[in-house]
């Protein structure tokens, strides 16, 4: 009975928490506006928020809101959600107006930023009308994601301008909010959407677990996580799986292509700067996925959730883990008001990470444009930028959630008097001496192909490559210089095999092709490293 009574308890308790921990702001019907938000932000976030934009728009306004939060999953569930709900809307608008059909022509044909010049008369009169209509997904803004995310809806034509830099022109004009910044945007072109907070990868570590393992300081570059003491230390995510792992893990290759161009800059500053480029990222590509297979020689697992290596991390499960800067931080916050304990660190690599943007925007057809309009202000204000990185409890800081993320605005960061209600006081990406300037050009076209690289290279292979790496590890002199050599050999995945054959499969409609593939390299690298093994214990 009382094992019974503990599971009812924990249902029930299961279904009333999140009702009564959710903020109190007043109902629909009491409040005299509504907001209505589609964001993947989590419930510490949403709240903060809820709470700072309520009594910023009744200073401002002199009137109450209802913040509305939809919540259909990650940003691949959002865009499939407005997808759906922008054709049921916009074949309604079309139909309506006699003579005109539905077709799956006009119902991709609307939707599609790069039309053919060539294409039907009808499809590019249905997307002329859908970006003048006021088709509505019900929707006011989308708040929270990935820069690619909402490039896919500008491409759609789901966004519109919220008019912030014609209001706000002052944020723009002294830089307070940056055009672009380490290479990548921070603002739509079009003014479509806005970069909000900043966000990074970095190294999550147990300050214990490296007392234990006997380093005498901390991590700082990637390059740190191939120490031999890290083996079976290190939590990792599979980057087939996981896309911030992915980025992380291109971050790395990106730093290495950085450093070849340099030296080969430096070796010869007379060089045809074409070839020179070509040849750096061609070398850097080797030298980031020798980086990384003993960074996965390491590894204590390889997992499909981004959020395992920093909970591991912190139990002293693992002692180091690859995440996205806020898992990391919060990780750290959270055990910080467990127990007071400072024994978790984090730290972004200086030059090792390109710092990303999570963008807002308003919504075609929102059905609350003022208000929404309000909000992205709010957001964008130093008002709302004070809760990603103030201390709860601190004068315009969150409530009840620290949040531990970077703003985006410039000019949060030159407030000294700010510094002491930060919760990172010393971090300030705008300030760093190397920063990492991230070219599409160089890894993005084979993003899917690095990814499965590195999966075919540490996961399914790992059980060889820890024998030989741990023999290696073991070895000394000739012999594990010969070892490690063929080890790393990277012959079957250089940069032109990937641009390749690798590509090739990847693409093809033969699923057969993928998966002969992966056998194929698999094969390759095991027999590399069985032999690596047998040179390291002296038995070739």
């Amino acid at each position: 009975m009382l094992k019974r009574g503990i599971i009812i308890l924990a249902l029930v308790a299961t279904v009333v928490l999140p009702f009564v921990l959710r903020p109190r702001q007043p109902s629909p019907e009491q409040a005299d506006d509504t907001l209505v938000i589609i964001t993947p932000h989590n419930a510490a976030i949403r709240e903060e928020f809820t709470l700072g934009f309520r009594d910023w728009y009744k200073a401002k306004t002199g009137r109450t809101v209802f913040v509305d939060w939809r919540l259909v999953g990650g940003t691949s569930e959002i865009t499939r959600y407005l997808e759906g709900e922008y054709v049921a809307s916009f074949r309604s608008l079309w139909t309506a107006e006699p003579g005109r059909a539905w077709s799956t022509e006009i119902q991709s044909g609307f939707q599609n930023g790069r039309l053919a010049p060539d294409a039907p008369a009808t499809v590019r009169q249905a997307r002329e009308t859908f970006l003048v209509s006021q088709a509505s997904c019900g929707i006011d803004l989308f708040f929270g994601g990935g820069a690619y995310d909402f490039d896919r809806q500008v491409q759609a034509g789901r966004l519109v301008d919220s008019g912030l830099r014609r209001s706000r022109p002052e944020w723009f004009a002294n830089g307070a909010i940056p055009a672009t910044f380490g290479g990548e945007e921070i603002c739509d072109r079009g003014d479509l959407w806005f970069g909000t907070v900043l966000s990074s990868y970095g190294i999550l570590f147990n300050r214990d677990s490296l007392k234990r393992l006997g380093f005498d300081r901390e991590p700082e570059q990637w390059a740190d996580l191939a120490d031999p003491r890290f083996l079976g230390q290190i939590g990792l995510c599979d980057p087939t799986k996981s896309g911030s792992a992915a980025t992380a893990f291109e971050n790395v290759v990106q730093q290495q292509i950085h450093r070849r161009l340099d030296a080969l800059r430096a070796a010869d500053p007379a060089g045809d700067p074409r070839e020179t480029e070509a040849k750096a990222v061609r070398q850097g590509w080797i030298d980031g996925l020798r980086l990384l297979q003993l960074v996965g020689a390491n590894a204590r697992y390889f997992t499909d959730t981004s959020q395992k290596p920093p909970i591991d991390v912190a139990t002293g499960d693992c002692a180091a883990g690859l995440c996205i800067d806020f898992y990391g931080r919060q990780q750290q916050e959270a055990v910080r008001r467990r127990n007071g304990s400072d024994r978790i660190g984090y730290v972004s690599p200086e030059g090792g990470s390109a710092y990303s943007v999570d963008p807002i925007a308003l919504l075609r057809g929102a059905p609350h444009p003022a208000v929404a309009t309000a909000f992205i202000e709010y957001v964008l204000s130093l008002d709302g930028q004070r809760l990603w990185d103030f201390r709860t409890g601190a004068p315009g800081g969150p409530r009840h959630f620290a949040l531990r993320r970077l703003p985006v605005r410039r000019d949060f960061y030159l407030r000294k008097d700010w510094m002491q209600y930060r919760s990172d006081p010393d971090a300030d990406p705008y300030s760093q001496k190397e920063v990492l300037v991230y070219h599409p050009k160089w890894t993005s076209p084979l993003y899917p192909e690095l990814a499965l690289v590195i999966r075919l290279m540490t996961e399914d292979t790992h059980q060889e490559l820890t024998e030989a790496w741990s023999a290696i590890i073991s070895a000394s002199g000739p012999r594990r210089a010969a070892a490690l050599a063929v080890l790393q050999d990277m012959a079957p995945v250089d940069y032109d095999q990937a641009l390749g054959p690798i590509t090739r499969a990847l693409v093809s409609k033969n699923q057969v092709d993928e998966v002969s593939l992966a056998r194929d390299l698999g094969d390759r690298f095991r027999k590399n490293y069985e032999r690596a093994e047998r040179i390291a214990r002296g038995g070739e």
